[in-house]
């Protein structure tokens, strides 16, 4: 006997007509390419995205058709969110900060018909016209500029082509599990791989988004992705906000800390996301200019290992609560956030402290295990470690467009992580399984090592990798970048670990370095820091 409910899509449409209908007059603030700033609405995002969508589907494109955007977060492109998966195409969002050759690849890897792009990219655009063979649509997003006219042939301009459509476009009636949106992962070895989200598998993800234990968005929030939205969908956020009928800050390109303090301060931001070099600029502009971030409730932090200093400035220095979150392209991408049982209230602070440092347990919807080099499962004790395995409703299950993969094991995804769970399912990265450093014999965590090194007052940041030792077989390197006037010892830094860590497991030089290579996401390159001091013990 079945069920006698009704049964309707979940679809990506759903969500903007949502906005539309229960919050179309809540603000959505958005910074432009040229640093003005715009003030519009779900309404009027949603009446933009039919049109689009409408102007889109008039330029004979195919259901399916990946539409590419090179853009940062600002008001055009979350009309292109809506309007391309809504209508049935593909939202490709492209990472501008690749190499070019690696935008060639993505690009035409993706068979992308249309390319929206923010002035900034004109010039990369150019260079790239000639290469990206299935492109037939160049879209700058603004209006009628002749300079880039000029630079790229046939462009069409956003604001034209919007006006070509129809607001009462209906969207089209889709299977759930048609695909909305593709972003390829810079994190596996190789040509970056695209990873292919589903209607269903985003609306479920946005449920989840949406729930207290997670990131728990609200029609009283005032949410600011400076996670990009190039960057996993900025952390499905434009999606979980439409559904929650939160106000929306979009900072636009600059994302340097005095122009987001300025943004938290002058629209009262509750909440904002991004990794954690994005936020030690804003700490640090905070701490200069005496700003007390008074509307600031939470913080989410991810894409790396937050440093526990970090989060004790947030939380002594200016009130703000900081929930550590984990996750992945390959999971759309939430995995974890760290929140407390009802039973870790009735501990001392610094041990409910000390629980705030992992990166949290997984929602309904995701499965955590972890397995030993053979596959074997190992113990949830907190203290084993293991590779780490994943399995869920918004987890991949095949790259895009690959051939001949073998993905999963036994229907699990490896993460690529060592970590440990706690009988409660708390999960702790220990470090990426290529980062990890065995040194005789025994592992050695180069997140633990660089969560204490960037405690110290002398440096901005540091990163640790492992390195060749004629006896050790690897020794822990600690790559440090002083704090500005600052001028921190070798001595002063090693002597700084003693007590905090077993003393084999201290570091066995330092060296200074202007500052550390960082990927397109804001991630340490750390094969660059093993390829430039892999001699510093034995050369």
């Amino acid at each position: 006997m079945l069920g006698q409910m009704m049964t309707q899509p979940l679809l990506v449409s759903s969500l903007i007509d949502h906005a539309d209908r229960y919050h179309g007059q809540t603000e959505i603030v958005s910074v432009e390419t040229d640093g003005t700033v715009t003030e519009t609405n779900w309404s009027e995002i949603a009446v933009n995205a039919r049109r689009m969508a409408s102007a889109l589907t008039n330029l004979g494109l195919e259901p399916q058709d990946r539409i590419g955007t090179l853009a940062w977060n600002n008001r055009r492109h979350l009309e292109i969110y809506f309007a391309t998966s809504g209508a049935g195409y593909v939202c490709h969002t492209v990472n501008p900060r690749l190499f070019p050759e690696q935008l060639m690849f993505i690009i035409n890897h993706a068979q992308d018909r249309v390319l929206f792009f923010d002035a900034t990219f004109i010039p990369l655009v150019a260079a790239l016209h000639d290469a990206l063979s299935e492109v037939q649509h160049f879209v700058l997003m603004g209006p009628r500029n002749k300079e880039a006219a000029a630079q790229v042939p046939d462009l069409k301009f956003y604001d034209e082509l919007l006006e070509t459509g129809d607001a009462g476009f209906q969207w089209p009636e889709l299977d759930e599990k048609t695909a909305c949106g593709l972003c390829y992962t810079s994190g596996t070895t190789g040509n970056p791989k695209g990873v292919l989200y589903s209607h269903r598998s985003t609306l479920l993800h946005s449920f989840a988004s949406n729930t207290r234990d997670v990131i728990g968005y609200s029609a009283m929030d005032v949410v600011m992705p400076v996670v990009p939205m190039f960057h996993v969908n900025a952390w499905g956020s434009p999606y979980a906000c439409a559904m929650s009928g939160s106000r929306l800050v979009l900072p636009g390109p600059d994302l340097h800390g005095e122009a987001l303090v300025n943004l938290i301060d002058t629209y009262g931001v509750t909440l904002a996301m991004g990794v954690p070099t994005i936020w030690q600029g804003l700490l640090a502009y905070a701490a200069a200019c005496g700003t007390e971030l008074k509307s600031l409730e939470r913080t989410v932090i991810g894409g790396a290992a937050c440093p526990p200093s970090m989060i004790e400035t947030f939380r002594e220095t200016y009130g703000v609560d900081t929930v550590h979150a984990w996750g992945m392209s390959e999971m759309s991408p939430l995995g974890t956030t760290n929140y407390p049982l009802a039973k870790h209230l009735k501990l001392p602070p610094e041990d409910q402290h000390k629980i705030r440092l992992s990166q949290g347990r997984p929602p309904f919807g995701v499965e955590l295990k972890i397995v030993d080099e053979d596959g074997n499962d190992l113990p949830h004790d907190g203290e084993t470690q293991g590779d780490l395995m994943v399995r869920g409703h918004w987890v991949l299950d095949s790259y895009f467009q690959l051939q001949d993969q073998e993905l999963l094991q036994d229907g699990w995804f490896a993460t690529g992580d060592v970590a440990t769970l706690d009988p409660d399912g708390y999960m702790t990265i220990r470090d990426r399984s290529k980062d990890i450093i065995k040194s005789g014999g025994e592992w050695i965590s180069s997140v633990e090592l660089e969560n204490i090194a960037v405690a110290h007052p002398q440096l901005a940041t540091a990163a640790v990798v492992g390195v060749p030792h004629p006896k050790w077989d690897e020794r822990p390197l600690l790559v440090a970048v002083k704090a500005d006037g600052e001028e921190p010892s070798e001595e002063d830094l090693l002597a700084f670990f003693e007590g905090k860590i077993a003393k084999w497991q201290i570091p066995d030089k330092v060296v200074f370095v202007d500052a550390l290579p960082l990927s397109a996401t804001g991630k340490v390159l750390k094969r660059k820091l093993r390829a430039e001091f892999g001699d510093a013990l034995t050369g």
